[in-house]
């Protein structure tokens, strides 16, 4: 058995938990720019998303794909993601896809992991 992996894995998850706990309100980033910034792959923060028990700290319903559409949300799909980042003053260019240009969260400074 390898004792690494579930190592490596909490600190990946760990990176990731951090990253989206930045997302100010009203702002989104894509599961490919966390990822970047993670140094992982969009998969794996889909998977950390998915395994996200403290949603209060980490607004994992502010991470979407890459064109602005909507991924699965563990509670409650995408109709309560949306309702979550409507909230948050979200707007959305049609049914399911946010308005990037407006609400694209850009963080200034890198992140120390």
């Amino acid at each position: 058995m390898n004792k690494k992996q579930p190592k490596q894995k909490t600190k990946t998850f760990d990176r990731i938990y951090s990253i989206v706990a930045s997302i100010p309100k009203g702002k989104v980033l894509t599961y490919r720019q966390v990822a970047k910034i993670a140094k992982t792959t969009p998969r794996v923060v889909g998977f950390a998303m998915h395994a996200n028990k403290d949603i209060q700290n980490v607004p994992c319903h502010r991470v979407i794909k890459s064109d602005g559409t909507l991924a699965g949300y563990a509670l409650g799909g995408p109709a309560e993601k949306k309702r979550k980042l409507q909230q948050e003053g979200i707007k959305f260019l049609n049914e399911n896809v946010v308005n990037l240009k407006d609400h694209l969260f850009k963080p200034l400074l890198p992140f120390d992991f």
